[in-house]
């Protein structure tokens, strides 16, 4: 599936191919931290496929918990996270964050894994009430 997306504020775009079949939900601590939330939904792209259109992101380095270091992408205007990669990978795959996907609505999580620091209440997110604005 092709993909494109950008960061809030539109200073770096992208566009890669993807298995919609691929996309996860990962709940380590790094995700939660980095991402400002409970989880973070990620679909990884193979590097020959994914193209920056605009902008030129800025990296840190994070050794995750397993001690792989990750290259951490992100908008260096806005701060928007775009994408992860193992630093010392052989096979370059990028981890693209969902929430800068265009076509987010179209990726249903298909696993879920770091669930050893899964916030205890994700559960119960289907019987917290709802509503359609703020």
């Amino acid at each position: 599936m092709k993909i494109d997306g950008q960061c809030h504020c539109g200073f770096i775009r992208y566009e890669a191919e993807i298995n919609p079949q691929d996309v996860e939900v990962c709940h380590c601590k790094d995700c939660q931290v980095l991402s400002g939330s409970a989880f973070r939904v990620v679909v990884p792209a193979p590097a020959e496929t994914f193209k920056l259109l605009g902008g030129q992101p800025k990296t840190y380095m994070k050794t995750a918990a397993n001690g792989t270091p990750r290259n951490q992408a992100f908008c260096p205007e806005c701060g928007t996270p775009i994408y992860g990669s193992a630093a010392n990978a052989v096979v370059k795959v990028y981890g693209i964050r969902a929430g800068t996907i265009r076509q987010r609505d179209q990726l249903v999580p298909q696993h879920q894994y770091w669930m050893v620091s899964a916030l205890p209440w994700i559960d119960s997110l289907p019987n917290i009430p709802k509503t359609d604005g703020n």
